[in-house]
């Protein structure tokens, strides 16, 4: 073998080696199923409850990517994720602070892999009663509820909750829940 054609077989290799590498989620899978089949209940569950907690927290850093840059005149810290299992229902988060010069903050969080969500889901799904809990706006095609102070919560999909909420003022958070990309977080 020549020497170009061994380097076009490394590259190749090294391109394409993350798709051969292990995937943590599909081994404790395999582990679970495995250990159930051999009657061990015990690390089956633990193997199971390990793929859920690993997909929550994949779950979690794909809503941190959906999140939006700062606006004009704002900055962002960076996004925070955190997977919680079925303690307290479970669910994945990810959220964002951004700042401004005039120390005005706004904050989104996008929850997602919890019962809870539907329960609120319902209760936005009733104009009446989403409407004793604040003003129903829209934000592109999804209905919301903004409160007195401008905090704003939408439901997506009937599975996630996005809630835009800080010291800045209602236009501002206003802005931050229409950059909120919801046509891709309706698709996860």
């Amino acid at each position: 073998m020549n020497l170009a054609r061994t380097i076009s077989c490394v590259a190749l290799l090294a391109v394409t080696a993350p798709a051969f590498a292990a995937d943590d989620i599909v081994d404790a899978i395999d582990q679970g199923r495995k250990a159930y089949q051999s009657g061990d209940m015990a690390t089956a569950k633990q193997s199971l409850d390990l793929a859920s907690q690993l997909i929550g927290q994949k779950n979690a850093e794909n809503f941190a990517a959906l999140l939006p840059a700062p606006l004009a005149g704002w900055k962002a810290d960076d996004a925070q994720t955190s997977a919680v299992g079925q303690v307290g229902f479970g669910a994945s988060t990810a959220s964002r602070v951004y700042n401004n010069e005039k120390s005005e903050r706004v904050e989104i969080t996008i929850t997602g892999d919890s019962a809870m969500i539907m329960q609120f889901a319902t209760l936005l799904a009733n104009p009446a009663i989403a409407g004793a809990m604040g003003k129903i706006i829209k934000i592109g095609n999804q209905r919301a509820i903004q409160t007195r102070e401008g905090d704003i919560n939408i439901v997506a999909a009937n599975k996630f909750l996005v809630t835009v909420n800080g010291s800045a003022d209602a236009a501002s958070k206003l802005a931050y829940a229409q950059a909120v990309n919801f046509d891709k977080l309706s698709k996860m």
